[in-house]
């Protein structure tokens, strides 16, 4: 049995996540802005909701605080927002831009600084951060500016975690989990929660020392920086 801290636990493929780890026996720390949600209270297992709104960073500490006799295996950074207003030349909103990466980069940054420990002590010993192909600089398109920005540096200061932490043997990934038909990726999107999360459940069951500081698709596939 592992213990699996999940942000952005209380929709989407946060929730997805919740669900998967807790229905094979995973004792499972469901961080949320609303950790009373109908559908999170609802997961049956070894499910510990908590409120976290995961840019108050103090809040942010004092749960880690409150966790500290906690050996972490597995901490998914998931919670994010799509900066949908900050799109396109012409339309860039710097107050949208700067709350893109207050909650994609920052967060999960101050996340993964109070929590190291808690993941150095488990023996899964796993920082992984919900990023996106759209972050993959190789893999450019146009437009949704803030939002790529925001996952490219994140994927970028994961890399550096890779670095900084391989000493106390923590793994560090960076996962795209496909265009997802979730509130964030609409409905035209190419994937189901259900192909999606079950998937990166297994890719992460499967990590190895060898897989530190990958940028990896959900199918497992190596993505480009």
């Amino acid at each position: 049995m592992s213990t699996v801290l999940i942000t952005g636990a209380a929709r989407g493929l946060g929730l997805d996540f919740v669900k998967r780890f807790a229905a094979r026996g995973d004792r499972v720390i469901a961080c949320a802005r609303d950790p009373e949600a109908a559908a999170l209270r609802a997961v049956a297992g070894d499910v510990r909701r908590h409120a976290l709104e995961v840019t108050d960073y103090g809040a942010v500490a004092a749960l880690a605080k409150t966790l500290a006799g906690e050996a972490i295996d597995v901490l998914i950074c998931n919670a994010g927002i799509a900066g949908r207003e900050a799109t396109v030349l012409g339309s860039i909103d710097p107050a949208v831009w700067r709350e893109t990466f207050e909650v994609n980069t920052l967060a999960p940054l101050m996340m993964a600084q109070a929590f190291s420990g808690h993941v150095a002590r488990s023996k899964g010993r796993k920082l992984v951060a919900i990023s996106s192909r759209l972050g993959s600089i190789a893999l450019a398109d146009n437009g949704r500016y803030a939002y790529r920005a925001s996952k490219a540096a994140l994927n970028m200061e994961w890399k550096g975690l890779s670095l900084d932490l391989a000493g106390q043997g923590l793994i560090c990934v960076v996962l795209h989990p496909g265009w997802v038909q979730t509130d964030m990726g609409g409905a035209a999107a190419t994937l189901t929660i259900e192909q999606s999360v079950p998937a990166m459940v297994k890719m992460i069951d499967g990590l190895g020392a060898a897989d530190n500081g990958r940028f990896l698709n959900y199918d497992g596939n190596e993505l480009p920086w």
